[in-house]
């Protein structure tokens, strides 16, 4: 083999073999698991699935459900639960892991990528960013993943169900009503999401593809999500590689 040859094939042999490296380009993928199922609790069957006990030792875990029989809020960020009840009319948070859930969905991640949500007004607006920033940085996004978003939002929808024993007829209007909401503006929060394109009726609702709990800065405030408006810039965080 002359020179020239030799040359001809060292250069197809290395654009082969950046071509298979791009074609097997490593995603990003966290394992996220859920105990319990929407479409379950809205037939009626809000009965313990998990205990947070189980929960109690991993280490960077983040996590939102519901409490069993639908007596209030899960929220955990880095392991640190700031769960949400009603008490006598007024919201109570406690950082417990002693109750059991009716939903729960949960992930580890050590480490995050950050990014910035800019004319990101609205909860659509929001669900459409998240997705593209995902997909660009390498998440897969054909199974569900965590995200975290931090900063001060315009306005934030929100409620801490507190379920009225007995009653037997489930609706997403009942739930947002049955204990306490409000509605925060100006806020700085915390907000844990996850984000599934095949999990409607199982962890998000039939109209989304999110699902988000948040608490605010100083912890007083914490529980689901109902609407969300942004009218400046906000941190978001995916999974790092």
């Amino acid at each position: 083999m002359n020179k020239s040859t030799y040359i001809i094939v060292l250069v197809i042999m290395v654009i082969a073999f950046t071509s298979c490296q791009n074609t097997h380009k490593k995603e990003v993928s966290i394992l996220v698991k859920h105990s319990g199922a929407l479409r379950t609790i809205m037939s009626g069957n809000i009965q313990p699935v998990i205990s947070l006990d189980t929960l109690s030792k991993k280490k960077h875990l983040y996590a939102l459900g519901a409490v069993d029989n639908l007596k209030g809020e899960i929220q955990i960020f880095d392991s640190k639960p700031s769960n949400s009840f009603v008490v006598d009319s007024s919201l109570q948070i406690k950082d417990s892991y002693s109750l059991k859930a009716s939903l729960l969905v949960c992930a580890e991640v050590e480490e995050w990528d950050t990014f910035q949500i800019e004319n990101s007004k609205t909860k659509s607006d929001l669900e459409e960013q998240i997705f593209e920033l995902a997909t660009n940085s390498g998440i897969n996004t054909e199974v569900p993943f965590p995200f975290l978003l931090e900063g001060t939002i315009a306005s934030l929808d929100w409620h801490v169900i507190n379920w009225k024993d007995g009653d037997t007829i489930h609706n997403h209007k009942k739930h947002k009503e049955s204990g306490l909401n409000g509605t925060l503006a100006n806020k700085k929060v915390q907000i844990i999401g996850f984000y599934s394109t095949k999990n409607k009726a199982v962890f998000t609702h039939h109209t989304t593809n999110m699902h988000m709990h948040f608490k605010t800065d100083d912890n007083a405030i914490a529980g689901h999500i109902d609407d969300l408006s942004l009218n400046q810039t906000v941190t978001l965080k995916l999974p790092k590689k």
